[in-house]
C-alpha cells in the first residue's frame, strides 16, 4: 500500500514551513535514513529523512512552496513491489469549503457540455482534479474555478504559484460563455488590493519575507500587543569589569579564548536572575513558571533575521565556557544551522546594541520569557567615583519586564542585583 510522506514537524512549535528543495526525484528508490529534503522552518534549513523505504512515486508538493502545513502530504511512496504508476496521483483531496459547496449548488446545469476542456476539469466519470491542498485552498477563498487554471506542476498538477496570483474569471475557457454570467460578488474583493502606498514609480525591489522574518513579524506584534511592558533604566559603571576582562584574556590566552564584554554581561544576568528569582518567571495565564536555573538566549543578528541562541545554566558556567559557547552557537546561528533546542525556550533574555554605538533602547520581549536586558554603549562620561566627581567609562542597561509576572519593585532589584555583579565583577566568579 502507498505510503504518504507528510510535512513533519521539526520543533515543537512549528506550524507550517518552506519545502526548500527536494533532494529526490520521482522514480529514485529510497531507503530508511535517506535525505529527501530541505525543509526551512521558522529559524533554520533543516534535512528531512525518510522513515520507510520504497520508490518515490508522486512528488506531490514543488520545491519553493511556502506555508506548507505540518502534516500535509507532500509526496506518496510505493512499496511492496508496487509499480510506480499504481500509486494514487494525489492524496486524499481536501474537503471543499462551506461556501463553495453552495455556490455549486446554487450554479445552473449547463445546457450542454463544452467540446473541449482544459486537462485538468473533472470529467462526468467524476475524475479529481489534479491541485495541491494548498491551491485547492487558495482557490476557495478567491473564488476561482480550478477546471479552468492549467498546472504547471508534477504531471500536470495545479501549484499554489497557479493560483495565487490570479484574478477570479480571468481564466475562464471560452466554453463557459453559453453558462449563466458570474454574479458580481465574485469580483476581486478590494481589500486584497496592494495598498497604493506600494503602488509607487519609485525604483525598488520586492523581495518576499523568509519563514524566519515572518516568524518574527508574527511574535514581535504578539509580544507588543499582548504583553504589559515595563521599562527599567540603571547607568553602569564598568571600568572595573574592563580591567578584570583584561586581566581573564591574559590569562586565557594560552588557551584560545577571549573574553568579550558581552560574555561578562551573560554571566552578570545570570547570576542575578539566581539571586532575584522572581524575575526569572514565566506567565502563563492562570500560573507562574519559577525557574530554578537561568538560561540565557542571546540576540545574534543574522542575514535572514534575528535570532537568539541560549547559553543553558548560564548562573553555573565558567565565563570562558560561555564565551567559547557562544562564538560556536553565533557561527552556526549566522549560517542557520542551529538545532531547534539552541534558540527555543530560555528563562531571560539579553540583546547589547552597544557595537554599533547605541546608547540606550528598549527591547522587546520574547515571549514566554518575562523579560529581556537592553545593553547600550560603554562611553567615558562625567561620573561620581568615590564621592568625587571624576571621568569614567559608563553604560546604560534597561530591563523590560512582563508587568503580568513582574512586579516594578521586583524587577528595580534584578536592575540593581545586575548593576553590582557589574561593577564589582569578582562577585559573578564566585
Amino acid at each position: 500500500m502507498p505510503i504518504n510522506v507528510k510535512m513533519p514537524a521539526l520543533s515543537p512549535t512549528m506550524e507550517e514551513g518552506t519545502l526548500a528543495r527536494w533532494l529526490v526525484k520521482e522514480g529514485d528508490t529510497v531507503a530508511s535514513g535517506d535525505l529527501l529534503a530541505e525543509i526551512e522552518t521558522d529559524k533554520a534549513t533543516m534535512e528531512f529523512e525518510a522513515v520507510d523505504e520504497g520508490v518515490i512515486a508522486r512528488i506531490l508538493i514543488a520545491e519553493g512552496t511556502d506555508n506548507v502545513k505540518v502534516g500535509e502530504v507532500i509526496a506518496i511512496i510505493a512499496v511492496d513491489g508496487e509499480q510506480v504508476s499504481d500509486a494514487p496521483a494525489d492524496a486524499a483531496p481536501a474537503p471543499v469549503s462551506a461556501p463553495a459547496a453552495k455556490a455549486e449548488e446554487a450554479a445552473p446545469a449547463p445546457v450542454a457540455a463544452p467540446a473541449s476542456a482544459p486537462a485538468n476539469a473533472e470529467a462526468s466519470s467524476g475524475d479529481r482534479i489534479k491541485a495541491s491542498p494548498l491551491a485547492k485552498r487558495i482557490a476557495a477563498a478567491k473564488g476561482i474555478d480550478l477546471a479552468a487554471v492549467t498546472g504547471t506542476g508534477p504531471g500536470g498538477r495545479i501549484v499554489k504559484s497557479d493560483v495565487e496570483d490570479m484574478v477570479p474569471g480571468a481564466a475562464k475557457p471560452a466554453a463557459e460563455s453559453v453558462s449563466t454570467p458570474a454574479p458580481a460578488a465574485a469580483a476581486p474583493a478590494p481589500a486584497k488590493a496592494a495598498p497604493a502606498s506600494f503602488e509607487t514609480d519609485i525604483p525598488h525591489e520586492k523581495a518576499k519575507l523568509s519563514n524566519m522574518r515572518k516568524t518574527i513579524a508574527r511574535r514581535l506584534t504578539e509580544a507588543k500587543q499582548t504583553i504589559p511592558h515595563i521599562y527599567l533604566t540603571v547607568d553602569i559603571q564598568l571600568d572595573k569589569l574592563l580591567k578584570l576582562r583584561a586581566e581573564l584574556n591574559t590569562a586565557l590566552e594560552s588557551q584560545g579564548v577571549k573574553l568579550s564584554v558581552n560574555d561578562l554581561l551573560i554571566k552578570a544576568l545570570a547570576k542575578g536572575l539566581i539571586q532575584v528569582p522572581k524575575c526569572n518567571v514565566s506567565f502563563a495565564g492562570d500560573s507562574l513558571i519559577s525557574y530554578s536555573r537561568a538560561d540565557v538566549s542571546v540576540a545574534v543578528s543574522t542575514p535572514a533575521g534575528l535570532i537568539t541562541p541560549i547559553i543553558v545554566g548560564a548562573d553555573t558556567k565558567a565565563v570562558g565556557a560561555i564565551s567559547t559557547e557562544m562564538k560556536e552557537m553565533a557561527g552556526r546561528a549566522k549560517e542557520g544551522k542551529l538545532q531547534p533546542h539552541e534558540y527555543q525556550g530560555g528563562t531571560a533574555s539579553l540583546s547589547n546594541m552597544g557595537m554599533f554605538g547605541i546608547k540606550h533602547f528598549e527591547a522587546v520581549i520574547n515571549p514566554p520569557q518575562g523579560m529581556i536586558m537592553a545593553i547600550g554603549a560603554g562611553e567615558k562620561r562625567p561620573y561620581l567615583v568615590d564621592e568625587a566627581l571624576g571621568i569614567a567609562t559608563v553604560m546604560s542597561a534597561t530591563g523590560s519586564f512582563d508587568h503580568r509576572a513582574i512586579d516594578g519593585a521586583d524587577g528595580a532589584q534584578l536592575m540593581a542585583a545586575f548593576k553590582q555583579l557589574c561593577e564589582n565583577p569578582l562577585g559573578m566568579l564566585a
